[in-house]
């Protein structure tokens, strides 16, 4: 039977380097996000401002006044929180996804001690979730890092940064244990792999590696600081669950050639692999093998084997978006674990953002993972980006986004009655916030619509869209009215 359990969580997803803003108060350092800006460019063009190089970092820094660095405004979450909690508790949510910024604890990321006022600020938080009935799930890490480590070791490059990392997540686990139940250690933790900058602050240019080893060697770093997170769970916190994060990316064959069902395999495979080593605690084959191909060699930290193996998961954590189509042709190939693929499917409707609108692809990636893993999955990130436009009224009339919500919930609901363990829904950017890929506002996901342009005008007032009411029902009735 095809029906949400009870327990389902219901809610909605944020960051803090998109959406909390107050980068300059309460003893917050920079993170390394606040050096991306908010590049204009045409609807053709290909400019993604996320890639940030040694030469742009330099730049930023020198001319901070001059740009826009709309990662450091946000949506004002850190003076609007107690008024966005209550909007969040009126639709019902049932759990908040939200991230800590490791840098209004630990400013550098080297303090002994944490920030009294950023550890206030979270409590605070916390307190305002629990008071309208909603559990936080907590990204302790969602991409951002304190700068200073980016500039002084090349961010997850060095190893040094795992020992900074998990002082940063035992303090969390230690203060806020009692007041979160559940956790992520990283956000798409694969994502280093398609932006080195954006996912591990790092910059592949200073490294005296081959520019893949280097990624792999700081997706390896995180991979332990993750596990070893995981291991002070279970000794400190053993009534938490904590789960792991990739972006996932369904794969088909452009064609039934079986040429490009094997590439189509061997992608869905470099997508999985994260969550492989996180769920079953070792380095699979495939991609030990990609690694002597390619010639990677790892620096393999010390006992890492033993920190994998014990350092597993409680629940796999996926954000989807759409699927991609796979062709062995020379001419059609795309390099292994690229993010944005450049074949049409023919089969389904494209956004406005040109991502494929495919929640086919959703069941059937919750029965792959279902049977992969045999645990419970979660879908943190999932939603539809648009132009949303506010009426005279106050009023946002954004149909489409239920159109596609209604649909992405339906294919959830029939993956469950295929015997799919799900255990909650967390739409992306529930209320409007900075979009990562593009650093702008016009690019919204929300339920709730803040009144902010992408340089960073207007009062950061907060409306209610048709889908806020419509989100309300479904939760309402336990995705019985979709």
């Amino acid at each position: 039977m095809s029906e949400f359990q009870k327990d389902f969580l219901w809610g909605g997803a944020t960051s803090s380097s998109q959406f909390e803003g107050g980068y300059n108060e309460g003893g917050r350092g920079l993170s390394h996000m606040d050096y991306i800006r908010r590049v204009e460019k045409s609807d053709k063009e290909k400019v993604f401002p996320i890639n940030v190089t040694p030469e742009m970092f330099e730049e930023h820094k020198q001319k901070e006044d001059e740009y826009n660095f709309a990662f450091r405004r946000g949506s004002d979450f850190y003076h609007h929180y107690k008024e966005d909690i209550a909007l969040l508790g009126e639709m019902g949510f049932k759990t908040f996804r939200m991230s800590i910024a490791w840098s209004r604890l630990f400013p550098t990321g080297l303090e002994e001690e944490p920030c009294e006022d950023g550890v206030k600020f979270y409590h605070n938080v916390f307190k305002e979730c629990h008071k309208y009935g909603i559990e936080p799930l907590v990204t302790m890490i969602h991409y951002d890092i304190p700068v200073y480590l980016t500039e002084t070791l090349n961010g997850w490059e060095s190893p040094k940064v795992i020992d900074y990392f998990v002082h940063y997540t035992k303090f969390l686990i230690d203060e806020y244990k009692d007041e979160v139940k559940y956790w992520i250690t990283f956000n798409e933790i694969n994502m280093i792999m398609n932006s080195s900058y954006l996912g591990g602050g790092l910059f592949v240019e200073k490294s005296d590696k081959p520019e893949e080893t280097c990624i792999h060697q700081a997706l390896h770093h995180q991979l332990i600081a993750s596990a070893l997170t995981v291991n002070y769970f279970r000794e400190k916190a053993p009534k938490c669950q904590v789960g792991n994060m990739i972006a996932r990316l369904q794969n088909y064959p452009y064609t039934c050639k079986p040429a490009d069902v094997l590439a189509t395999q061997q992608q869905n495979q470099f997508n999985y692999f994260p969550t492989d080593i996180q769920v079953k605690g070792y380095y699979p084959n495939s991609i030990l093998n990609y690694y002597r191909k390619k010639g990677i060699e790892i620096e393999w930290y010390t006992n890492y084997e033993e920190i994998l193996k014990e350092g597993t998961v409680d629940f796999a954590a996926i954000s989807y978006y759409h699927t991609a189509a796979i062709s062995a042709d020379p001419d059609k190939a795309e390099p292994i674990g690229a993010f944005i693929r450049n074949l049409e499917n023919p089969y389904i409707d494209i956004t406005g953002w040109g991502w494929g609108i495919d929640p086919t692809g959703l069941r059937i990636s919750l029965n792959d993972m279902n049977d992969r893993y045999g645990i419970p999955i979660f879908i943190v990130e999932n939603g539809l980006a648009a132009r949303d436009i506010l009426t005279e009224n106050l009023e946002v009339h954004d149909t489409y986004r239920i159109d596609y919500m209604r649909a992405h919930l339906q294919a959830i609901k029939e993956a469950i009655g295929d015997g799919c363990s799900v255990m909650g829904y967390t739409s992306w950017g529930c209320i409007d916030l900075v979009s990562c890929g593009d650093c702008q506002m016009t690019k919204r996901y929300g339920f709730i619509y803040v009144d902010a342009d992408d340089e960073g005008n207007g009062t950061y007032k907060r409306y209610r869209k048709d889908s806020f009411h419509w989100y309300k029902k479904v939760i309402e009735t336990n995705g019985q009215e979709l």
